[in-house]
């Protein structure tokens, strides 16, 4: 079942890279200034950037997977976005 995030700011692809970077430690990540692909193990995260928001696609995520997906991208962008005062994404099925 498919998952979307959206966090309108202008910095969005500040913040696709710093998620992208931070994520490369780990695994094998993809990226530029306006997309990225992190394949977690609970799923495929696309992410995408615009000059107003940005945005991530699990294009499928288990049920009982779809919380921590949430959870992995909004605790490292609250991290990264604290001076917007993020704390989670506009999520949507």
């Amino acid at each position: 079942m498919q998952l979307v995030g959206t966090f309108t700011t202008p910095n969005a692809s500040k913040y696709l890279q710093q998620l992208c970077k931070h994520f490369a430690h780990k695994i094998e990540v993809s990226f530029d200034e306006t997309s990225g692909r992190i394949p977690f193990t609970l799923g495929v995260a696309e992410v995408s950037a615009t000059a107003e928001a940005l945005q991530v696609r699990f294009a499928e995520v288990a049920d009982d997977k779809r919380a921590d997906a949430k959870s992995v991208i909004d605790r490292h962008l609250e991290r990264f976005a604290f001076r917007e005062g993020f704390t989670a994404m506009d999520w949507r099925d």
